[in-house]
């Protein structure tokens, strides 16, 4: 248990007050009932079996926080930090702002925030490996960074930076509500540090001494209703109707008709650039196994798909050789793939924990769509390519075993392109929520699929039925995703105010690349559509053209998305600062928190 002092100071200690029977979204604030088997159970802190006395053991907690006392004064930080032996490019709880107003009437409101321990927490929804736990203890919702495997997802899907990934441990980690404190009767390190008395804890719903307030909203605090956080606000004095972020994100707070504020994209450069540089990202990777993964799936497709329907060209007995190295071909570059994204993790000798959340998590879904769809493309290629392994049975039994794995390969490619695309479906990222996601990856599918076929089988038969047929399926694929890009930045545009700033960004800062791509695209579907008169010739043209557009499409895909998150300070938590501090080698200074280069 934690050791307390004879002589902690009262402001330390959490009140034991009555409380309402439930929330305000209607959850019981009694974690789990009276005689519950869960209750008594020890949290075995520090590997102690024993169980805290506090007598409202099973209630949920949270935060209050008081902005009108906030003196950025980083006591919560310097705490938090030193409780849990912080490095300091890692920060449990962080103090960011926003302003406004005009001299001298200037108004800077301070927020710190750190995990809000949510009534419907994506974070534990969203991991693959099960690390996060929501425990009836405190309503805390805990993980356990030796079973990450440092993919990073709950660091997308959660709206308030709380889980921090390490690029240097490669896993994540967040507050733990200082539950071995709660246990003996203590409010956690942060709360009881607050020099101004900015920041309290307690049962949540119940008012803290000398608060009036209890708001689930304050400006620059994202909504509430994508995870129903366990915090709550004060705010009185009054603020001006526009209050703006230090960090580089063009997003300003205004003010609405029901006092609460409203993101908005701030005034920012409207000039042009390339940038190609800056499309560089962690997510490399995922552009790279992403795009393979769909090319992949609609190449085998249109191969599979094309024989039984009695394209000549595309089946076995054709064209042996080629039908057998191009299935090759395909299971060796979907292994590249798979190796590529298995190498981003943070620690890849953990990739089978992938498995773990498949009731949940759209990564876990993802991960077992592709694995089985790998797995049948592989047993269909060793059956069609190696029949002779199994001389031992009749010829039709290897024939219809193979092409039972074939059309679960067909079943399942698709599938893992639904998972894929649910893993960017996030609330907290307005630009990819969107169904323009599911439009570029079944864009791709049929696109690049059409494409690889067609400069194979098309370049050896020269087939006018195949073409034709492979020209229609290119000219969905385009189509499709040129009217999810149209849908996508008109939706943007009158989105809020991420959804602005990103397409901002889509527009000015990489303005140049995009208009690339999207000439790009309308040049591919030309091309496409004049495939059946430009014979291979348009279709060497079509993915000269198509095959960088995809690649440059799929870069800026992550690296516009903008959270809907906290807003940070001027040296921290802000993108701007980080960029700088890489380029001029600040970030060889460790307190300046910033890793040198990035996981």
């Amino acid at each position: 248990m934690f050791p307390v002092r004879s002589d902690e100071p009262r402001y330390t200690r959490i009140p034991d007050v009555p409380h309402p029977e439930a929330n305000r979204y209607g959850r019981s604030i009694e974690t789990v009932p009276e005689g519950h088997a869960l209750r008594g159970a020890s949290l075995n802190i520090n590997g102690d079996a024993g169980v805290g006395g506090n007598p409202n053991r099973y209630k949920q907690h949270g935060f209050y926080f008081n902005a009108d006392n906030c003196i950025a004064c980083h006591a919560c930080e310097s705490a938090c930090s030193e409780k849990n032996d912080m490095p300091p490019h890692l920060a449990f709880r962080s103090v960011g702002y926003v302003e406004g107003g005009t001299y001298p009437d200037f108004r800077r409101v301070n927020i710190s925030m750190a995990c809000n321990h949510c009534d419907n927490p994506v974070c534990l929804k969203g991991c693959p490996t099960r690390a996060y736990t929501k425990f009836a203890e405190y309503g805390a919702v805990l993980q356990d960074p030796d079973i990450c495997f440092g993919c990073g997802y709950c660091t997308w899907v959660c709206p308030y930076n709380a889980p921090q990934l390490d690029p240097v441990k490669g896993q994540v980690s967040k507050c733990n509500m200082c539950v071995d404190r709660l246990e003996v009767g203590l409010k956690p390190a942060c709360a009881s540090a607050c020099l101004a008395g900015a920041l309290d804890f307690g049962i949540i719903e119940t008012t803290p001494e000398n608060r009036e307030q209890l708001e689930t909203r304050i400006p620059g605090f994202p909504t509430p209703e994508i995870t129903q956080p366990n915090v709550r606000f004060q705010q009185t004095r009054s603020l001006p109707s526009e209050m703006g972020r230090t960090d580089v994100m063009p997003i300003k707070y205004v003010k609405q008709d029901d006092g609460s504020y409203r993101s908005e994209l701030s005034k920012a450069e409207k000039a042009r650039h390339w940038n190609l540089a800056k499309l560089r990202s962690r997510e490399d990777p995922l552009v790279i196994f992403t795009l393979v993964t769909q090319a992949v799936v609609g190449a085998f497709l249109a191969l599979f798909l094309g024989g039984l329907l009695g394209v000549e060209a595309l089946q076995p007995e054709r064209h042996p050789v080629a039908h057998a190295l191009f299935l090759v071909a395909l299971l060796g570059v979907e292994t590249f793939a798979l190796a590529l994204s298995t190498l981003h993790l943070g620690k890849p000798h953990r990739f089978y924990r992938a498995f773990n959340n498949l009731r949940y998590s759209p990564v876990s879904r993802e991960v077992a769509g592709v694995a089985v769809f790998y797995n049948a493309l592989g047993a269909y290629t060793v059956f069609t390519v190696l029949p002779g392994l199994f001389g031992w049975l009749p010829a039709a039994w290897v024939q219809n075993t193979g092409l039972l794995f074939g059309g679960a390969a067909c079943v399942a490619g698709p599938a893992a392109i639904w998972f894929m695309h649910r893993i960017y479906r996030i609330p907290a990222r307005p630009f990819w929520n969107h169904w323009q996601v599911l439009a570029s990856f079944f864009g791709s599918v049929l696109s690049l699929g059409a494409i690889v076929v067609a400069l194979v089988f098309g370049s050896l038969s020269g087939d006018a039925v195949l073409l034709r047929g492979l020209a229609a399926m290119a000219v969905a694929g385009l189509v499709l995703e040129a009217a999810g890009l149209y849908c996508h930045a008109r939706d943007l545009r009158a989105g809020v105010g991420e959804a602005q700033a990103a397409h901002h960004l889509q527009i000015t800062v990489y303005g140049e690349a995009y208009l690339a791509r999207n000439l790009l695209l309308g040049a591919g579907v030309l091309l496409a559509l004049g495939t059946p008169w430009l014979g291979l010739p348009g279709w060497w043209a079509l993915a000269l053209v198509w095959l960088p557009a995809s690649a440059i499409g799929r870069a800026l895909f992550y690296v516009l998305v903008i959270p809907t998150t906290m807003p940070g300070a001027f040296f921290w938590r802000n993108r701007g600062f980080q960029e700088h501090a890489r380029a001029t080698g600040l970030a060889e200074m460790p307190q300046v928190g910033v890793v040198p280069d990035a996981h």
